[in-house]
């Protein structure tokens, strides 16, 4: 086989997927491939796949198995992500004309993949069930020039039943604070505003490396004192594992954005036990409460699932309620839908569609209206704002973030971008505010 000279690369899926194509990236470029964003003109194409609902695996399954029947020069396609881990070599089987499988724990082996692949020509799969060795994330090369994703723990051990994760990703795996460090350091070094710590459960850190003597919120006060980040924000995080010295750092820490995402994913403790959520309503509840205490300006996100086996209308109706009295900022609303190798796999999937649409679709309008409540409210204030890029559907305007995750708009030059400006919000547009530099 030829060596490719030119590289495409498509990502789906979670944060984590996108700074796991950011270190790719950077592996082909040393390698000396040029990237390109015309998928039928590179000689290597990668699927980064994501595999938490049914509906991202289809998308990629049905757009790989289209280049299969191209009659252009077949290029090297390889597919990567959690799909690689899920389905390991059926992936050869259903899409014959793929030459390489590489899970989320290899990605430190791709040039090597490549070089098997281009001496042999046989197909070539890697999928190790636990990560073991450090990436360069140093080497990653990211597109966005202001804000940058940082990992701090791969895997997850919840096994909520509805989650692929700890069988796509496998256990967790908690990265040596010295490089996490390192690398925040690097970024400001860089010009980088804003960091956020990724991993599939960020308050676990730590914990898998007692002789560290570093859990996540230490891990929080080292990168404010040492690296010189203006902002840190971190996603995403298992109510079971959200502590008081955490909500204190939140309060204490000038870099830590008062957001957390704080998933309920249900209101009904018969069906939190069924998806193994380690909590009851109550206790989350009373951490929810402690965190507005503790940090009165605090704003909550969430995960919500509608439509998990067995739930009733009664049981919906508390996840409405508790979510219409919480009052999220941002909410990730979901569709109940099964997953292969998911322990939820065995009960039937008995909640119409229809009614867990009607169930989406009520919860979705009790979002719009907290939001354009909360919209409201910040009318008048005046904020911090990071500002990223000029807004694409106006290019007068710039548009950035508060520190709560609110989305501004205001105009401006572009020698504002990439730095924090206080602006006064003065009216509203759907979920954005917009305002004036004061």
């Amino acid at each position: 086989m030829e060596q490719p000279k030119t590289f495409f690369i498509r990502t789906y899926g979670c944060q984590m997927n996108e700074l796991d194509t950011e270190v790719m990236v950077g592996v082909l470029e040393k390698r000396g491939l040029t990237r390109i964003h015309n998928e039928t003109e590179a000689d290597l194409l990668l699927f980064n796949t994501c595999s938490i609902r049914d509906l991202a695996e289809r998308k990629v399954m049905g757009k790989v198995g289209k280049l299969g029947r191209s009659k252009r020069k077949k290029p090297l396609i390889g597919i990567t992500g959690c799909m690689a881990n899920a389905k390991k070599n059926t992936l050869f089987n259903k899409l014959p004309h793929i030459d390489f499988v590489l899970g989320t724990n290899n990605i430190h082996e791709l040039d090597n993949v490549l070089d098997e692949v281009l001496a042999t020509g046989n197909h070539t799969i890697r999928t190790d069930d636990q990560f073991q060795y450090e990436l360069d994330y140093l080497a990653a090369k990211r597109d966005n020039k202001v804000k940058a994703y940082v990992s701090i723990i791969r895997g997850c051990n919840k096994f909520c039943t509805y989650c692929v994760v700890p069988y796509t990703r496998g256990r967790e795996v908690s990265r040596p604070p010295e490089d996490v460090v390192e690398e925040c350091r690097h970024l400001a070094d860089k010009g980088y505003k804003e960091i956020t710590l990724l991993g599939q459960n960020v308050n676990s850190y730590g914990k898998d490396k007692k002789e560290w003597n570093c859990l996540f919120h230490d891990l929080l006060y080292r990168i404010d004192k040492e690296s010189g980040i203006d902002r840190v924000r971190f996603m995403t995080s298992h109510p079971v594992d959200i502590t008081r010295e955490l909500m204190e750092a939140i309060r204490d820490l000038k870099s830590l954005c008062e957001f957390v995402h704080f998933p309920l994913q249900a209101g009904s403790d018969r069906i939190l036990r069924k998806m193994n959520r380690i909590y009851t309503l109550e206790e989350y509840l009373q951490k929810v409460a402690l965190l507005k205490e503790i940090v009165p300006n605090v704003a909550l996100g969430t995960d919500i699932i509608v439509g998990f086996p067995t739930e009733t209308e009664e049981e919906f109706l508390m996840t409405y309620q508790n979510m219409k009295e919480i009052e999220y900022s941002v909410a990730f609303l979901f569709a109940y839908s099964q997953r292969k190798g998911t322990p939820a796999m065995r009960w039937k999937d008995d909640v119409p569609e229809e009614i867990k649409q009607d169930r989406l679709q009520r919860l979705m309008k009790l979002q719009d209206s907290i939001s354009s409540k909360q919209q409201q409210q910040m009318l008048g204030q005046v904020v911090e704002v990071l500002v990223e890029k000029r807004n694409s559907r106006e290019e007068s305007q710039l548009k950035g973030r508060t520190r709560c995750w609110k989305k501004v708009v205001f105009s401006g030059g572009d020698e504002l971008i990439s730095t924090l400006q206080k602006v006064k919000i003065h009216s509203c547009n759907h979920q954005t505010l917009i305002g004036t530099v004061s």
